[in-house]
């Protein structure tokens, strides 16, 4: 534990998480590095359309990311759990940097034409980004004491959901107004200053362990963690379901130019609206935090978020798709704040690097395999139907985890302390 996790907290009435500077440092490595992401995606997205005009050419974007990053990340886990975490994190941020940097290259024309280079930078950001959820949680835990998560949580969940606002408006509006080269560039320096934060913290981290077994036996360890503990295995299937059906956002160039006649801007804010939501919902629950019934609210969320996604697919007018998308990051924001506190509860220390991995396996590839999935029905039957279908899904998972897992629908978050 930091010292200054020590000094600003105690079980009886711990501070507010805000006043630890280490708690502050991570919040920054944070925020610079989601910018970062979500600026190259937006700009991507753009970039490829603009070459190929074809809604499964965006659903590749989502595939050349997922597969290094499912290959990548059960080691990154381990590593997470046996290294010293903040200088892993170093390292990712500025792994974080070289994608946007190849493809201002790419933009410029110094390395030839092409949209399979595109596609192999993306590759690059899937098994780099495999690193940045692990040490994040394992950080998590080292700033704060176990009384601050909630309140942790729902902050890092404002932070993580307001860089998704600002990430894709920003990069959506440089895309329109300076070009493609600049979102990337900014992009790049995001990622740089994630680098920053992480120098700037102090924290007392375990000494490495890279002796203490076999790296397979210990990545199994953690796979059959969570695959024991019920409450845990159910939210993050849970989420990862929904976001593998309901993920109609990565549609979103598409629509812009076929369905809600925009420009970039447009992109931009469609982008950002699901982020906007969440960032309002985080904003209250971290004031008035969830404890009795959190299971139920958690399948309500969720089943709510399969709602907005079936009204986006069948609105034909740009705010009113806005709106929807505003609504599903309410839902969807209630969701993430629940998760990563079921996760960071259930969780014992020695392990959080392996079973963040795991998670960012369910959940984190979901976003990435959602959009090929998306991209794959919105070519076979038509945009609209593949979202509405998506919608519908999500709404059958819902059922289907309420059935199957009635420890999840009973949860009291105290049960996990």
């Amino acid at each position: 534990m930091s010292t200054g996790a020590a000094t600003a907290a105690s079980p009886d009435a711990p501070a507010p998480p805000l006043r630890n500077p280490n708690f502050r440092a991570l919040m920054g490595y944070r925020i610079c590095t989601i910018l970062s992401y979500q600026m190259v995606a937006v700009t991507v997205g753009w970039h490829v359309y603009e070459l190929t005009r074809n809604p499964w050419m965006l659903g590749l974007i989502g595939l050349a990311e997922v597969l290094p990053y499912f290959c990548v990340a059960p080691f990154a886990g381990y590593l997470v759990d046996h290294l010293p975490r903040r200088r892993l994190g170093m390292v990712a941020c500025a792994g974080l940097a070289i994608t946007p940097l190849v493809l201002v290259a790419i933009t410029q024309g110094w390395l030839g034409d092409g949209v399979w280079k595109i596609y192999a930078a993306v590759v690059l950001t899937g098994g780099v980004r495999s690193f940045l959820g692990p040490v994040y949680n394992a950080l998590f835990a080292r700033v704060l004491v176990r009384e601050q998560f909630v309140r942790g949580a729902s902050l890092g969940s404002i932070v993580f959901q307001s860089a998704l606002v600002v990430g894709p408006a920003l990069g959506g509006v440089l895309v329109g107004w300076a070009g493609m080269s600049v979102a990337y560039g900014l992009a790049a320096c995001f990622a740089a200053l994630a680098v920053f934060a992480l120098a700037r913290m102090e924290v007392t981290e375990p000494a490495p362990q890279l002796q203490r077994g076999p790296v397979f036996a210990s990545i199994a360890e953690g796979a059959r963690f969570v695959f024991g503990h019920q409450i845990l295995l159910a939210a993050l299937a849970l989420d990862m379901f929904a976001v593998l059906f309901g993920g109609a956002i990565s549609l979103a160039p598409a629509f812009i130019r076929e369905i809600l006649h925009y420009g970039p801007e447009g992109l931009g804010i469609l982008r950002a609206a699901p982020a906007l939501g969440a960032v309002a919902v985080g904003i209250w629950l971290a004031r008035r935090p969830v404890q009795r019934n959190a299971g139920r609210v958690l399948l309500m969320a969720v089943a709510g978020f399969g709602l907005c996604i079936i009204g986006f697919g069948l609105s034909k007018l740009f705010w009113l798709s806005a709106f929807f998308l505003l609504l599903s990051g309410m839902c969807d924001g209630v969701s993430v704040v629940l998760r990563s506190t079921i996760m960071q509860l259930a969780t014992p220390d020695e392990m959080r690097g392996r079973v963040s991995s795991i998670n960012g396996l369910f959940v984190g590839s979901s976003n990435e395999l959602g959009a090929f999935y998306a991209g794959s029905m919105g070519r076979l039957l038509g945009l609209v139907p593949a979202v509405v279908l998506g919608g519908c899904v999500t709404l059958g998972v819902v059922a289907t985890t309420a059935l199957k897992a009635p420890r999840l629908r009973r949860l009291d978050l105290r049960e996990l302390r």
